[in-house]
């Protein structure tokens, strides 16, 4: 079978599910199962509708890594619900959702559908990984977070962005050549200049403070005119009169900001990625039993009975 590599941001997805489903559906014994089952139907319209090949279901090991939050300690620290000092922070994240992510990754093993993690570092991160290290066949990431942006490209294989912020129905494939009109980007390094200027940005959602006065609009129309944030620090340090002397300053300001902020935005490719099973979309389920056992249990109905149905085998 041929198809593209579907990369899915789970926690994104399921996180979305929650949100968009009533509380209503639950299961006999009052567990809500809205993110179960929002899940559920997410993969199989994936299946329908863009007929991957081969699928992963990435996951986060540390939401918050410590890698970055050495480099800037504001990094999601407005999520945090409890500070470890041993392990990964306690995110944030609503009392009914909680006990929803076991029966998403027991419905997805019992399906056969591959995961992966890596010790120490974000579903985003996986992400970059496998997508870079894909050489053969496209790379489509589901996501409803602009942050994967940034690893849209055009070689070796291209890899695109199914983005579902606004929902599957509304569901945008983006580009570079996406990217760089939305943006005013240039095209051909479009994903790595996308992370440039989210860097020089910001994002208040992550914790990530920016350049005082600059905005998404002159962020990317200064990336775009030297070439990189790194070159824009570069001419900025050297007096380039083609940096104004207000964003000079600005600049200089923040640099204590700038000298941490790409390796905090920029998704870590090297990351050890370990993954449950081979990426092929199962044909079948891999144990039948279980997935009907999940079902019942938790009330699944019609989203399980979506996802047999999308199934390449059915």
């Amino acid at each position: 079978m041929t198809g593209p590599l579907a990369l899915l941001d789970s926690a994104s997805l399921y996180f979305r599910s929650f949100f968009a489903l009533p509380d209503s559906m639950r299961a006999a014994d009052g567990t809500q199962v809205n993110a179960v089952r929002g899940f559920a139907d997410t993969i199989a319209r994936i299946l329908t509708d863009r007929r991957p090949a081969r699928l992963v279901c990435c996951l986060d090991a540390d939401w918050r890594p410590k890698f970055r939050t050495d480099l800037l300690p504001s990094y999601k620290a407005h999520r945090v619900a409890e500070e470890t000092g041993s392990g990964p922070d306690v995110e944030e994240v609503p009392d009914t959702l909680t006990p929803q992510v076991p029966i998403i990754l027991d419905l997805l093993e019992a399906f056969g559908f591959a995961t992966a993690e890596a010790a120490g570092y974000e579903a985003d991160d996986v992400i970059g990984a496998l997508a870079t290290r894909e050489k053969r066949d496209p790379v489509e990431v589901i996501t409803g977070d602009r942050d994967l942006f940034q690893l849209v490209r055009t070689e070796p294989s291209p890899a695109s962005v199914i983005y579902v912020g606004k929902g599957w129905a509304k569901a945008e494939v983006l580009g570079p050549a996406e990217i760089a009109e939305r943006y005013s980007l240039p095209r051909d390094t479009a994903g790595p200049a996308y992370a440039d200027m989210a860097a020089l940005r910001g994002d208040p959602s992550d914790g990530l403070p920016g350049v005082a006065g600059i905005g998404e609009k002159t962020a990317a129309k200064l990336i775009t005119q030297f070439g990189s944030l790194e070159a824009l620090i570069e001419a900025a340090d050297a007096g380039d009169a083609a940096v104004p002397l207000k964003t000079r300053l600005r600049l200089k300001d923040a640099a204590g900001y700038l000298a941490v902020a790409p390796a905090v935005v920029r998704v870590a490719v090297d990351a050890p990625v370990e993954q449950s099973r081979p990426d092929t979309v199962p044909a079948t389920p891999a144990d039948p039993e279980r997935v009907a056992e999940l079902a019942e249990r938790w009330n699944l109905g019609n989203s399980v009975e979506r996802l047999l149905k999308a199934l390449p085998g059915s």
